[in-house]
């Protein structure tokens, strides 16, 4: 008789196969998370790195423009209804808001790419040297260094100024409020003394709103 045969065998415990329904909510679980991941870090990129790429465009434009900040005098400033000047994502002003410690260099335009470089001057208003009209300038609130994000937080009488090629501006806010933002083109229509609008969305991380200050311009 073979001695093996005659050892006793382990018995097999036959494998239970995992339900399909296990499976499917397993990988679902996985997809989850990687989904949760890449959003985290989209977020992220929204609320940190982009500030990284304003910051850099910052330092760009600040090298240059300190160098022809007051360097020429109001009279030879543009004429209102003139070509504006400079293009478009250039440097246009030096914005200083001490309540917010804001000192923030603004360029030509209000478009997507304008904007990434930091606030941005809407073209068709007025320049801070004109004897009349409103200076607009429009800013992100939570992204690209969110140059206006406490914006909401200047009150009545809060000093602005802008400091440009012709000349040094001050403005003392004269309201803060919040419109929709529909309509909201409203704000920026011209007045017959110098003044000045900064807009901005509200509330954060929304654009359904637009936050509003205006100031007038003195001395």
């Amino acid at each position: 008789m073979d001695a093996e045969a005659s050892l006793p065998r382990a018995q097999t415990t036959p494998r239970l196969r995992r339900p399909l329904g296990g499976l499917i909510l397993k990988w679902f679980g996985v997809a989850c998370l990687m989904v949760a991941a890449g959003l985290g870090g989209y977020i992220a990129w929204l609320l940190w790195g982009t500030g990284l790429e304003t910051q850099a465009a910052q330092n760009d434009l600040r090298s240059g423009f300190q160098q022809v900040v007051n360097s020429k005098p109001t009279s030879e400033a543009p004429q209102p209804g003139s070509v504006a000047l400079p293009l478009r994502g250039q440097a246009y002003a030096e914005l200083v808001i001490p309540r917010l410690d804001l000192d923030m260099i603004v360029v030509q335009g209000t478009d997507e790419e304008s904007l990434k470089k930091g606030p941005g001057h809407y073209p068709d208003t007025a320049d801070p040297w004109d004897a009349t009209g409103r200076v607009g300038i429009a800013g992100h609130r939570t992204t690209y260094l969110h140059p206006f994000y406490n914006l909401d937080q200047l009150q009545v009488g809060d000093e602005i100024t802008l400091r440009t090629e012709y000349g040094t501006f001050a403005y003392s806010v004269s309201r803060v409020f919040v419109v929709a933002s529909t309509g909201s083109g409203v704000v920026l229509t011209q007045t017959s003394t110098p003044t000045l609008v900064l807009t901005t969305c509200n509330p954060r991380f929304s654009s359904s709103q637009r936050l509003i200050v205006t100031a007038d311009r003195v001395g």
